[in-house]
């Protein structure tokens, strides 16, 4: 009986104390009484550029850093820091870096995860990047792959891009052809005092 007097109580009490630390101590929402409007539109934005992954010679800009002893490929990662110009030539103007790291992720072809992410170095899109996340089958004359999400002008991110590589040679180095479509969400919010909007 007492355990029943007692938990009564303390129940009783935990209740009369969370509702006076509620109206005394926080606001967990608050209700807007004008009238605000937000209005979605999404922003298309087609970019093309080309990937240069270099993994011979004293200037490689791809590394292997993990992979089997046996030889094979399945199971090879790299980390790659390379550049993406604005032709299909190395010499071209630079646009950017693709930074992150792939690896051979099939047992019977070849094929890619690509982890990589795309940084801007300049024009209209410096400082912002798009990520890319997705399967890369090599050997085929155009891949696709999913952009899921990126920074900057592309924060939150989505879409696709098309690979096509252009030059390969027998020691692994390519020039690949990216055409990419990213999509991002742009919401304008108006209300009673003037209206501003964000990517």
């Amino acid at each position: 009986m007492a355990y029943l007097v007692t938990y009564t109580l303390f129940t009783l009490y935990f209740i009369l104390f969370s509702y006076f630390c509620t109206i005394t101590c926080g606001v967990f929402y608050e209700e807007v009484t004008e009238g605000i409007a937000i209005k979605r539109t999404e922003k298309t934005t087609h970019l093309h550029f080309y990937f240069h992954d270099i993994v011979s010679g004293e200037n490689a800009t791809a590394v292997r850093i993990a992979g089997p002893r046996d030889g094979s490929t399945f199971g090879n990662t790299m980390m790659a820091d390379d550049s993406l110009t604005e032709g299909s030539e190395l010499s071209s103007k630079l646009v950017g870096k693709a930074q992150g790291l792939y690896a051979f992720a099939a047992q019977n072809d070849f094929s890619l995860l690509m982890v990589l992410n795309f940084a801007f170095t300049e024009g209209e899109y410096n400082g912002s990047s798009i990520s890319i996340l997705g399967r890369n089958q090599i050997l085929n004359d155009v891949r696709e792959m999913p952009i899921v999400g990126g920074s900057g002008l592309f924060r939150l991110a989505r879409g696709y891009a098309l690979a096509h590589t252009v030059w390969f040679n027998k020691q692994g180095d390519a020039t690949v052809e990216y055409n990419a479509e990213v999509r991002v969400e742009e919401s304008s919010v108006s209300s009673g005092k003037g209206s501003t909007s964000s990517p």
